[in-house]
């Protein structure tokens, strides 16, 4: 009798241990999955035009609750295209870069927004979006200033229906990755 309680305490020990095993991987493919149809989803992004795209990341402030919102980008826009508020009130100030995907926005590009966001126009949450990746240096740079990024993997789920705010808390100087994406080749 006990060698049958301890037979069945193994092989229930055995499942449960391959079961979590099994969940993990599914959890990563799932993951794998949305970052997919994340970047499916951006293919019609890269095609828009520099306005096109601040004024679709205008759209998105809106559709997450943001008010105020008003593209403002152009000449002598001192790396302000997007101005708004979060729903809880904080002002946000958005520079946008719709490069090609196998392109990277660098450290100088940030520099240069870090050195206006705050000072010029009064940004609570400094906000860059790319549709592209960011440097190793670019990141760290973010990171060091408290700079929000928005590379094309965030971008995608943004797109996609994640929500502006689920996103601005993460830590740029550990997640994503800096690799640059392959150009289309025709």
């Amino acid at each position: 009798m006990v060698l049958a309680v301890l037979a069945a305490g193994g092989v229930t020990g055995t499942l449960v241990r391959a079961g979590r095993r099994e969940a993990e991987a599914e959890k990563i493919r799932l993951a794998e999955q949305a970052r997919v149809q994340a970047l499916r989803s951006m293919e019609a992004i890269w095609l828009l035009g520099d306005r096109e795209f601040e004024e679709y990341v205008a759209e998105l402030c809106r559709r997450d609750g943001c008010t105020e919102v008003r593209r403002v980008g152009g000449a002598n826009d001192l790396g302000a295209d997007v101005i708004g508020r979060l729903p809880d009130g904080r002002k946000i100030v958005v520079q946008c870069k719709r490069y090609a995907k196998h392109r990277t926005v660098g450290s100088p590009d940030l520099q240069k927004f870090n050195g206006t966001v705050r000072d010029e126009h009064g940004a609570d949450v400094p906000l860059f979006v790319a549709s592209c990746k960011f440097t190793k240096q670019a990141r760290a740079f973010a990171a060091r200033r408290s700079l929000v990024l928005f590379d094309v993997d965030l971008l995608g789920f943004w797109n996609s229906g994640t929500p502006l705010t689920a996103h601005l808390d993460l830590d740029i100087g550990r997640s994503g990755t800096n690799r640059k994406l392959q150009p289309d080749h025709d």
